[in-house]
């Protein structure tokens, strides 16, 4: 674990892969209505997704803008996406494929086909685990384990959910032992010897004050993270959220409660605009593709941010100034610009330092007075300030409460069309 104030180059990476896609797929995909630890059966035989595509999936991911895609391997009810050789609640006792299917194997290869970082979910507990000495099923679990990270090639990133496990006292040491031998570069999400942290909701928001570097009281129980000099470590969040309404896995009764595009949007900058990664799930259907009304959705959101924060930047170069920077971008009124955001990112190389500051603009003709737009604290990896159009030449970010060694590594105008001339 990380515990100091400045990321390691991997958390560095993590934060600028920025937005993935998580695919909740498996058993409960064939069961509607099921629920976690409902207790109700799920036969494998009704387990036959005969269209299924991974490329279609991490195809969409890629188009939108994610960078990393994350899978269940295996959910709470134990149905392993791979066939194990420790349980028989797999894809080898269905009838998909002839039982000779390995939904993590393509997934996995399409994620590389299609350029992204490759994720893998895994829930420590699963229903009747209690049943089960805890010797038994650590091993269980190990074994489980050490085939998803042994048999697919480099995986990026491992997210364990704590859901379930309650007061069961899993042998940590000999789990990240494990890990950390087969694949000594992965991340690990939220638990036990963690990389990155939950942001402690399923709504996709990261705060407007969120900060990497965190008190140990603050992050997940879950965590065995000791008392540092600091009292803290630097553990970047992901956020983590539902395409539709509040269900992970496929449903078709809910089409109706999909995320619009300019709610996508926002939630975006509620994560990504807040130094958080997003973390946006999509069931896959009982054909094994994505439902085109979600792929729609999805390359919507894709769209936006191209459109309101990659093609709206501004080219201009910031002056570093006492307490602050400085971008004049108009030498007349008619080269004047139509800004309706600010995106900062700052200078990590000392930790996050930056503990206040605000935006102020000159506004066009009428004041002869910079007008504050923005207040806020953190900056972080990425804060995205968005605020209403206003025309202007000069934009200014006063860095108002700092820790020696604080700085901007880089500063996005936002900017609409300029207004044309004659």
């Amino acid at each position: 674990m990380n515990l100091t104030r400045v990321p390691t180059p991997a958390q560095s990476a993590f934060q600028d892969w920025e937005f993935g896609v998580f695919f909740h797929f498996g058993i409960r995909t064939f069961y509607e209505g099921h629920e976690d630890w409902d207790g109700l059966p799920m036969p494998a035989q009704a387990f036959d997704p005969k269209e299924l595509d991974c490329r279609q999936w991490l195809s969409a991911a890629r188009r939108a803008g994610a960078r990393y895609a994350i899978l269940v391997c295996k959910h709470h009810d134990g149905f392993a996406n791979w066939p194990t050789k420790y349980s028989d609640y797999s894809v080898a006792s269905t009838p998909w494929r002839g039982g000779k299917g390995d939904v993590v194997g393509e997934f996995t290869a399409a994620c590389r086909a299609e350029g992204l970082k490759t994720g893998l979910y895994y829930s420590p507990a699963q229903a009747g685990f209690r049943d089960w000495t805890p010797g038994a099923y650590d091993d269980y679990f190990v074994n489980q384990i050490t085939e998803l990270l042994s048999n697919y090639g480099t995986i990026d990133y491992l997210w364990f959910d704590a859901c379930g496990s309650g007061d069961h006292r899993y042998d940590t040491a000999r789990i990240v032992s494990v890990i950390r031998s087969l694949q000594p570069d992965i991340l690990l999400f939220n638990m036990w010897d963690p990389d990155t942290r939950w942001c402690g909701n399923e709504s996709g928001l990261a705060g407007v004050d969120n900060r990497s570097f965190v008190r140990t009281v603050d992050i997940a129980v879950d965590a065995a993270i000791p008392e540092t000099v600091e009292g803290g470590c630097y553990l970047p969040v992901e956020c983590d959220c539902c395409m539709r309404g509040h269900t992970w896995f496929y449903s078709g009764s809910n089409e109706h409660t999909l995320k619009t595009p300019e709610e996508l949007f926002a939630l975006y900058c509620a994560s990504v605009g807040n130094s958080g990664n997003l973390l946006l799930n999509i069931g896959p259907d009982r054909r094994g593709l994505l439902p085109e009304a979600d792929v729609s959705r999805l390359l919507a959101l894709g769209e936006l941010v191209r459109r309101r924060l990659e093609d709206a930047a501004l080219p201009c170069a910031f002056a570093a100034e006492e307490n602050g920077y400085t971008a004049r971008f108009a030498r007349s009124e008619e080269e004047e610009q139509l800004v309706y955001g600010v995106i900062l990112e700052e200078d990590l190389t000392e930790g996050e330092r930056i503990d206040a500051f605000h935006i102020e603009l000159m506004p066009s003709r009428y004041g002869a007075r910079m007008i504050p737009v923005h207040i806020g604290r953190a900056v972080g990896h990425k804060r995205i300030c968005l605020f209403p159009p206003i025309r202007t030449g000069t934009v200014r970010v006063a860095v108002d409460a700092a820790a020696p060694g604080a700085g901007l590594k880089k500063i996005t105008v936002l900017s609409q069309a300029p207004r044309r001339t004659p």
